[in-house]
């Protein structure tokens, strides 16, 4: 059975950073593109970035390029978002999720199950 942990998240400051974790478990992370997504009851589910399983490539919503860097350490079985420079449009819950096929990585769909999300407040 698929389980994801995300954790990380927590009141910051505009302007601030957080660096959110994903822990999934009942697969092989190598073998699978995961990818981070938010969402909001307003603005529903966006996809935020995604890194592939081969080559590690990664891929980014317009929204967040520069400002938040996806990786993974497959040894330890983690896949991480430092995110820098939050603006309150950031606020979402976000959530971690294996996506289905790794050519849905660069079009950050296609998520396949996901956690509890972890929240992300960003206010003054």
């Amino acid at each position: 059975q698929v389980q994801l942990v995300e954790s990380g998240g927590g009141l910051v400051q505009p302007g601030g950073s957080l660096r959110l974790s994903c822990a999934p478990s009942g697969i092989n992370l190598a073998d699978n593109s995961i990818a981070w997504f938010r969402q909001t009851p307003e603005k529903g589910r966006e996809g935020v970035s995604c890194i592939s399983e081969n080559r590690d490539s990664t891929y980014y919503a317009d929204s967040v390029k520069g400002r938040f860097t996806i990786s993974r350490d497959n040894a330890k079985n983690l896949v991480y978002l430092p995110m820098n420079s939050l603006s309150p449009e950031a606020t979402a819950t976000y959530y971690c999720a294996p996506v289905a096929s790794q050519h849905l990585c660069p079009y950050l769909r296609g998520f396949s199950s996901w956690g509890q999300g972890t929240q992300v407040p960003v206010s003054s």
